[in-house]
Formats: structure tokens, sequence, C-alpha cells
């Protein structure tokens, strides 16, 4: 997919009026921001408004997130086990003090 993010009020006008007028190429619409289509239909759109709000409008190449290919058994573990947790309003570093889940320094410094 195409990430495409607009900076100005101009370009999210422009983002706003392709969006409406080309539905069949865009995945989701964000307001300020809008997932295309990864097919040459959805970079010409992206050019295009890139061409027209050059210092406004960023584009970059996404890809679907695979948490079982990219994240640690050990991370997803932990984001169960905190959604579960008895009182909701404890913050995740105290949840993880004493238990075998990863501190939140931990999880900072890893990269994916």
């Amino acid at each position: 997919m195409l990430l495409l993010v607009t900076y100005s009020q101009a370009a999210r006008n422009s983002l706003r009026n392709v969006c409406r007028t080309h539905e069949e190429s865009v995945v989701r619409g964000f307001g300020r921001a809008a997932l295309f289509e990864a097919t040459e239909h959805g970079a010409f759109l992206a050019l295009r408004l890139r061409e027209k709000h050059p210092e406004d409008v960023q584009i970059e190449r996404t890809e679907p997130f695979n948490e079982f290919r990219e994240v640690r058994e050990a991370v997803r573990v932990a984001a169960r086990a905190y959604e579960c947790r008895e009182c909701p309003s404890t913050p995740y570093a105290k949840f993880a003090v004493d238990s075998p889940h990863p501190t939140p320094e931990e999880l900072r410094t890893r990269e994916l």
C-alpha cells in the first residue's frame, strides 16, 4: 500500500477530493492521510498530489504488519496478559515488575 500524509490545508483538500473521486484506489482515509492501493493507479494519484503540493505531501510504501513473524512471542504474551489484568488502571511498568514479561525499557530498546 501507499501511505500519503499531507501537511497543509490545500494538500488536505486535494487529498479529500482525490479520495472521493477515486474510491476504488483508496484503501482507507484518515483526514490528513490516506492509504492507496499499491497499483499504478494508486501511484499515479499519489504522484499527482505530490506534483501539485511538492513540500506538503509525503509518500511512503507500507506493508501489512505480521505480528507472528515480526514480534517476539514474549511481547505478544505480555500484551495479552496486560489486557487481561485484574485492575485496568495499573500501568504497564508496574504490571511488569516481578513478572516474566519484558520491562518497558526492554520494549523501547529492542527493534522489530
